[in-house]
């Protein structure tokens, strides 16, 4: 059993200082998987990585509900979703008339060509029609969230979920279908 899966057995079991052991053996990872999300976001993120490793870790550590990570993966999923939640939420509160929402950002790149940044209210459609997904295709729903926010392949968000990689990728195919279809029309 590894040094994070006994972590995550301890914080199930109760063990208020488990958390602390958990951080150092998961942070590089979180930290990857935030860069990743990170990368995915608009030109003009202010946002590091580091502040969304550690806003999404007091998330699920500050929380009054029980624990039930069942493994590495299982944590992972949920880190995932803890961040998908606050950059969700930074493009909300970008779009507020307070904060400039009603102004496009517009830089200038080395060519001197005019390159407009992706609008929030994209990642806001596609927050919402996969809280829709979720509903009607829950195990599809998490497959994106782990391929699209966590930036795992689809082998180990198959792991992950304990599919197949060939219905994975049947998923997967139907998913993004699915999603375009929906935020087309919205």
């Amino acid at each position: 059993m590894s040094e994070v899966t006994q972590a995550l057995d301890a914080i199930v079991r109760g063990d208020d200082h488990a958390f602390e052991q958990l951080l150092p053996l998961v942070y590089q990872d979180l930290r990857r998987l935030a860069a990743s999300m990170l990368a995915q976001e608009p030109v003009g993120q202010t946002l590091q990585a580091t502040a969304l490793v550690h806003e999404a870790y007091v998330r699920l550590v500050d929380t009054k509900q029980e624990q039930n990570w069942k493994h590495r993966g299982h944590y992972f999923a949920a880190a995932a979703e803890a961040m998908r939640r606050i950059l969700v939420e930074k493009a909300r509160r970008k779009q507020r008339v307070k904060h400039g929402g009603e102004l496009q950002r517009v830089e200038l790149d080395v060519d001197e060509r005019l390159v407009c940044s992706i609008p929030p209210d994209q990642i806001i459609a596609l927050d919402e029609a996969l809280q829709r997904f979720d509903v009607e295709e829950p195990e599809k729903s998490q497959l994106v969230k782990l391929r699209f926010f966590a930036g795992m392949s689809l082998e180990e968000a198959a792991e992950t979920l304990d599919i197949s990689r060939a219905t994975a990728s049947r998923h997967w195919t139907y998913a993004r279908a699915w999603l375009h279809d929906a935020v087309s029309k919205d």
